[in-house]
C-alpha cells in the first residue's frame, strides 16, 4: 500500500525559517555604502597592510574620501581622511582577503574618520 501523505515541517518552523530567508535577501542584494565608488585614490594617498589591520595615511593637502577594496571584491566603509591623518581598515586576516586598492568614494556616504 503506498502512502499518499507528505510530512510537512510544522507551521510554527517553517514559516518563521521562509520569512527570515525573505528578509535576508535583500541584505545579500543591497550594495554596501561603499559601493559607490570612484576612481583610484591619487597617489599622494598610500597604505600599508598586515594581517590584522590596513593603514591608510593621506599625504595629500585636501581631505579625500577614502575606501578599501579587498581580493574577495569586498569593500570597506568609505571614510573621509584629513590632510596628514592615518586611519585604520581591516587588515587581510587569515584567509588571505588582500588589498586590491584604494579608491575614491561618495562623500555622502561616509563617516569621518575621527568618529
Amino acid at each position: 500500500m503506498t502512502n499518499h501523505m507528505t510530512r510537512r515541517a510544522p507551521a510554527f518552523i517553517a514559516v518563521p525559517a521562509i520569512v527570515a530567508a525573505g528578509l535576508l535577501m535583500p541584505l545579500t542584494a543591497a550594495p554596501s555604502a561603499a559601493a559607490t565608488v570612484g576612481a583610484p585614490a591619487p597617489q599622494c594617498v598610500e597604505y600599508f597592510q598586515s594581517w590584522r589591520y590596513t593603514d591608510v595615511h593621506n599625504g595629500c593637502v585636501d581631505a579625500v574620501s577614502i575606501t578599501v577594496e579587498y581580493t574577495n571584491n569586498q569593500w570597506a566603509p568609505c571614510r573621509v581622511i584629513e590632510p596628514g591623518e592615518r586611519v585604520t581598515f581591516a587588515g587581510y586576516g587569515t584567509s588571505g582577503n588582500y588589498v586590491t586598492g584604494l579608491r575614491t568614494c561618495d562623500p555622502t556616504l561616509v563617516t569621518t574618520a575621527s568618529a
